[in-house]
């Protein structure tokens, strides 16, 4: 064990792992038990939000603390905010501080932000300037042009690695973790980042683990009655441009998820060697492991694809913290991957400026907001998720959404249009335009025309605003008709 009071904190980091993908989550058909131990001796957060649902916004924000806005950072293209990181406040505080795989930072891959030490292995590049690429080639393997899969018009096509198993770049970041563990200095506390690009597209799980499940077995998307109302204009041009807006196929749905889940797996066999390696070194009782990713995947529910979106299939993380000071439970409160660096700083005993995340320990902070956003200006996209409610408002689409957590959990409905919900929305509202330096002075019943639908009135902008809802949501006509009764809510509804 480390001769110091500071724990060890090791971060094992997915790309694309929607929350529900791991058993501990519910899911029935993967096979995580590496995950699932971590929470069954820790503590899971079961609302955890990525505070933008793409990678190099959502990474930004994780190391930094500082939401989109106040980083500005929004989308993939952007660069990172250059604020301090807290693997800058670690190596500061003492701490040895290594990286190994995919962190996307920008505009320089190859930087350190903080880390003394890394291991690259990015999605791009070359053997000249990542790790990984260097060792594929060098063993034999420089003639594989796309090590990570095929992508392009093959993105969403499930194929298997053109690279064996001990090659595969999940393998690589638990070879190159396993390494940094066994030469560690036991009397210095560490940081170590393992970053994985599984189970990001394409879904490319090495032989024999493409094999693991059944496709025949795969449960069919999730499309409830509607849901294209819940979708903005984000899924239909990631559809677009990844070749799935041509219609479905529902065996080749079935092997897709059978090569996402498969590639999960890998995943978790993967992490199950960094554990063992912890163990091994003699250092597991005085370490805090954190498991999460930076957000989540469609896979077909709602009829789309990818990312880019509030729904929880997109935005809800796995977040599990197992270690000193976590004890064996499940929390519900809404925390956000923003909250991770002043927690990892309390827990090391550093002291630190306070950004817009908040520490998770003793305890998460209770009735809270949690904020997100992606792009900004006329085509942002913006959440604000409470314990009870989700709201979500799309520029672009003049389009509100209010999901209710509680009683719709798999989020079937947009209640935006609900006049029962009505104080709900105006509530909602409110906190988007507190907290948001976008939206200060948007009139959201205006942009949106979410207000009863005046029939038999000469056109007017308020019916033509109306009738552009219900071409957007055809849920928007649901109980708007004006002068209907008023049904008041039942007592504890």
């Amino acid at each position: 064990m480390a001769a110091t009071d500071q724990p060890n904190i090791v971060i094992l980091f997915a790309d694309q792992l929607r929350a529900d993908a791991l058993g501990c989550y519910g899911n029935r058909m993967t096979d995580t038990p590496a995950c699932d131990s971590l929470a069954a001796s820790g503590t899971r957060y079961d609302a955890a939000y990525t505070p933008s649902p793409v990678c190099v916004p959502a990474r930004s924000a994780f190391i930094t603390g500082l939401e989109p806005q106040h980083g500005e950072c929004f989308d993939n293209e952007m660069p990172m905010s250059q604020a301090t990181t807290f693997m800058d406040e670690l190596t500061a505080a003492g701490y040895r501080t290594h990286g190994v795989g995919k962190m996307h930072f920008t505009p320089d891959g190859a930087s350190l932000r903080g880390f003394q030490t890394r291991d690259t292995g990015e999605e791009f590049g070359t053997p000249e300037t990542d790790d990984y690429l260097d060792f594929v080639a060098s063993r034999g393997f420089d003639h594989v042009e796309h090590p990570h899969g095929l992508r392009d018009e093959m993105y969403y096509v499930p194929q298997l690695s053109p690279v064996p198993e001990e090659l595969h770049h999940s393998h690589w970041v638990a070879d190159r973790s396993i390494a940094f563990l066994d030469q560690h200095d036991q009397n210095r506390p560490f940081l170590l980042w393992s970053s994985f690009i599984a189970p990001h597209p394409p879904f490319a799980p090495p032989s024999p683990w493409h094999r693991r499940f059944e496709p025949s077995a795969m449960p069919d998307p999730f499309i409830p009655q509607g849901s294209d109302g819940l979708l903005t204009v984000f899924n239909r041009l990631q559809n677009r441009y990844k070749y799935r807006d041509g219609g479905t196929d529902r065996r080749l749905e079935q092997l897709r998820s059978a090569y996402y889940f498969a590639s999960v797996s890998y995943l978790d066999s993967q992490i199950a060697r960094i554990l063992r390696a912890l163990d091994d070194a003699g250092c597991r009782e005085n370490t805090v492991i954190l498991l999460s990713a930076d957000h989540g995947e469609f896979l077909g529910d709602y009829g789309a694809y990818g990312k880019r979106s509030f729904l929880d299939v997109a935005a809800r993380v796995p977040l599990i913290i197992n270690g000193p000071g976590f004890s064996e439970e499940v929390r519900n409160e809404p925390v956000s991957l923003i909250d991770v660096r002043p927690t990892l700083l309390e827990l090391a005993g550093v002291d630190y400026e306070e950004r817009d995340g908040a520490a998770l320990v003793p305890q998460p902070p209770a009735q809270r907001a949690v904020y997100g956003q992606f792009q900004d200006g006329e085509l942002g996209l913006y959440a604000v998720i409470t314990h009870e409610w989700k709201y979500i408002w799309s520029a672009f689409d003049r389009a509100e959404f209010l999901i209710d957590r509680i009683r719709d959990p798999r989020e079937t409905r947009n209640l935006a249009f609900n006049p029962r919900r009505r104080e709900v929305v105006e509530d909602m509202r409110a906190r988007a335009r507190a907290h948001f330096d976008d939206l200060t002075d948007t009139d959201f019943a205006a942009l949106s025309a979410n207000g009863p639908l005046p029939l038999g009135e000469r056109p007017s902008e308020d019916l033509l605003r109306a009738l552009r809802a219900l071409e957007r949501d055809p849920e928007a006509s649901t109980l708007v008709v004006r002068g209907g009764p008023w049904i008041p809510d039942r007592p504890g509804a």
